[in-house]
Parts: structure tokens; C-alpha cells; sequence
């Protein structure tokens, strides 16, 4: 098994590069050329609204490819952001891990090399995310230590030590309930690590967020009911959290 490093995101992004590559077949120019215009290439394929029952269906079956490119440009152009994520998750990481929309599998993967992690569990909506995952895990030779999951239902009965959510609850219509199915699955001295942004963009950049006022307060009462906030030194947008019904407990 093969221990990822903070050094090695900062070389290589896990080999992401190389990765996408071979998984696309694609040439260095174009592929280049794909990660230039990732976030651009991602909002155009936005419908422009969406009926919540079209939602699963939009991130499952439509967007193929794009979603590898727009995240991938993300998390080599912000390698110090995601660095630091990636220090948050050493620093709290234990157990049996879930990884809920995991996108390109950079915090999976991360998670996986870590001594006091038992098992990642990877979750998300598109099939070809899953894959790419997969093929990478093998690649880094921590496969043995992840397995992939479409949802949070096949991942079975597991309680989860920690929960990793980044970059992942603006996109759905009703993230106050997520937060209930999260804190269901939390086991005793267990931790949530979450993020989120809604907001659009002052150009509409990130169509596929939602901002609805009523939605946001909803999500951060239900947070403030439910969750307590641990406190971690960097200077993030990403947050961690203790389910406060199991203090007690801990």
C-alpha cells in the first residue's frame, strides 16, 4: 500500500494528470486544452432549471466527462486549498470513512493511505467518477482499502467514524436533510467534515448551485440543532463538526 503524501498532491495531484490521460486516452495538448476550459465546458451543459426529480438523473447520465475535467482543473489550480483539506482530513480522518460525492476521488484516495483509516467508502452519482476512481486506486495501490458506492443506501448498515462532504451540498435541492442522513450514520467519536457554498456567482459561474434563501436557513438551523463545530487551525472554507446528540457519549 502506498502512503499519499501532501507532497505528492503538490507534485502531481496523485498523478492526476497521467491518469486522466490514459482513463480518456488523450493526448497531452488535448487534454490540456480540456482542463483550460473545465468549468466553462461544465456550466454549458447546465439546462438552465431543474426539477429536483431531474436532478440525480442530470449528474448521472448527462454529464459523462465534463464533471473529471471541471473538478480536475479545480484541484490542480487550487493545490493549495485542497492541500489543506487534505491536512483537515490527517488531522481528524479515522476509521471506516465516507466519502460522499467524492468527484475525482483526491480526498478518497488521501484517506486511503492514512494509518488510522480502515476502509473509504466512495461514493457518488456518476458511474464514470466511480470508474476513474477505481482505476486510480488500483494505479496507487490502495484499491484493497476503498470500495464504490452510487449512493449512501448501498453502502449498507456501516457507521461511519468520518464523514467527508466537500464541495458537495450546494448542489442538492434539500441539504438539511443530507445532514440528517449523515448524522444517522455517525458512529460514537465520529466526525463530519463539510463545506459548501450557495451561491450562483456574480456571472452565474456556478449554475448548478443552488442559493434559495428559505433552503439556506433551513440547512443552517438544522446544522446548528445537530452538529457541534470543532475547531481546526486552517484557514478554509471546509468545517468540522461532532454530532451533538452524541457528546455524551464520547
Amino acid at each position: 500500500m502506498k502512503n499519499l503524501e501532501i507532497e505528492d498532491f503538490f507534485e502531481s495531484g496523485f498523478d492526476l494528470k497521467e491518469h486522466l490521460a490514459q482513463y480518456l486516452n488523450l493526448n497531452q495538448k488535448k487534454l490540456e486544452e480540456k482542463l483550460s476550459k473545465g468549468q466553462e465546458d461544465m456550466s454549458r451543459l447546465h439546462p438552465g432549471s431543474f426539477k429536483e426529480k431531474d436532478i440525480t438523473a442530470f449528474y448521472e447520465n448527462e454529464i459523462s466527462s465534463g464533471h473529471l475535467f471541471d473538478l480536475a482543473s479545480w484541484h490542480l489550480g487550487s493545490s493549495q486549498y485542497i492541500a489543506d483539506t487534505i491536512r483537515l482530513l490527517q488531522m481528524f480522518a479515522h476509521g471506516n470513512v465516507l466519502d460522499f460525492g467524492g468527484g475525482i476521488g483526491t480526498h478518497a484516495l488521501a484517506a486511503a493511505g492514512m494509518d488510522q483509516v480502515d476502509h473509504v467508502y466512495f461514493v457518488d452519482l456518476n458511474p464514470q467518477n466511480r470508474e476513474f476512481l477505481l482505476e486510480r486506486a488500483n494505479k496507487l495501490g490502495v484499491s484493497e482499502l476503498i470500495s464504490v458506492h452510487r449512493d449512501l443506501v448501498s453502502t449498507g448498515n456501516v457507521q461511519f467514524d468520518t464523514i467527508i462532504c466537500f464541495d458537495v451540498l450546494e448542489h442538492l435541492p434539500n441539504p438539511a436533510e443530507h445532514l440528517m442522513l449523515f448524522h444517522k450514520r455517525l458512529s460514537k467519536n465520529s466526525v463530519a467534515l463539510l463545506n459548501w457554498y450557495f451561491f450562483k456567482g456574480n456571472k452565474g459561474e456556478y449554475p448548478f448551485h443552488f442559493d434559495n434563501k428559505e433552503m439556506i436557513e433551513n440547512f443552517f438551523l438544522t446544522l446548528q440543532s445537530n452538529f457541534i463545530e470543532i475547531f481546526h487551525p486552517f484557514l478554509i472554507t471546509a468545517r468540522s463538526y461532532k454530532p451533538s446528540n452524541l457528546i455524551e457519549r464520547s
